[in-house]
């Protein structure tokens, strides 16, 4: 099980030493970054955003010390802790984490694996394996594939990409529906994680600022605008994004990482 405890108290001296932060760069996270960049706690940080999988190369090279990361980075890291009580995570349907293809997936005989994060990959293998009992060839993105996707070669799409993609190909398989279908548990796909000691004043502030951006997300929701006209930011925020790290969660998490861990 991962550690969810508070790591080692030590004093708060993060206003001479700020914490290096990176986070997911895609919509989803937006919720959460407005609380931060709205509160005193930003004082603390040193903020950069990037997608999941270089949000993860950093935690691990040390180039940062808090992330928003794809959950299957949590074994590599050997003083992971999850510091925080909201995450991205799904109920069922998550709507940008996708395959995506013009057959059905018992005909794709290959599929693309996108590239921005471990997580989704891993999913999609294990989804693969345990659900659809199918074994395609697994092919590596590389930047432009989702255009080579069609014939009997599906493809992972994943966060702002995968927008309007269910009106480009005949199939979509949302992982985040399979999952709940394969399990009956929810799945998180980024949680906040650090890799130092941090001063519990800046955890418990931390976590205000992130359920402040939830509070206020009609607010943001007029600030943003969708990438497609077709796409409801209202019903992503608030159906298909599950922000709350709870208990169903933390299950969801330990049984994925079994798994991660089973095929290292």
């Amino acid at each position: 099980m991962v550690s969810t405890t508070q790591p080692v108290l030590i004093p708060d001296v993060s206003a001479q030493n700020p914490h290096r932060l990176v986070a997911v760069s895609y919509l989803n996270t937006k919720p959460l970054l407005y609380g931060l960049l709205r509160s005193s706690v930003q004082d603390q940080l040193e903020m950069d955003l990037a997608i999941p999988s270089e949000c993860a190369r950093r935690l691990v090279a040390g180039e940062a010390d808090i992330g928003l990361v794809p959950v299957a980075i949590i074994p590599e890291l050997p003083s992971a802790h999850i510091i925080s009580d909201y995450c991205i995570g799904t109920n069922g349907p998550v709507a940008t984490v996708c395959i995506y293809g013009d057959v059905p997936i018992h005909e794709m005989t290959a599929i693309y694996l996108d590239h921005h994060s471990r997580t989704s990959a891993m999913l999609t293998r294990l989804l693969l394996e345990e659900y659809w009992s199918r074994a395609p060839t697994i092919l590596a993105a590389k930047p432009g594939y989702i255009d080579s996707i069609g014939g009997t070669v599906g493809g992972l799409v994943i966060g702002d990409r995968a927008i309007g993609l269910n009106r480009r190909f005949a199939y979509t398989y949302d992982l985040g529906e399979a999952w709940l279908q394969h399990t009956g548990l929810p799945f998180v796909f980024a949680a906040w994680v650090a890799t130092k000691p941090l001063p519990p004043n800046f955890t418990e502030a931390f976590n205000r600022a992130l359920a402040s951006g939830l509070e206020h997300l009609p607010e943001l929701q007029l600030l943003l605008s969708s990438p497609d006209p077709e796409f409801s930011l209202v019903d992503y925020f608030n159906r298909h994004i599950d922000y709350r790290f709870d208990e169903p969660k933390q299950r969801a998490l330990d049984r994925f990482l079994t798994y991660v861990r089973s095929v290292k």
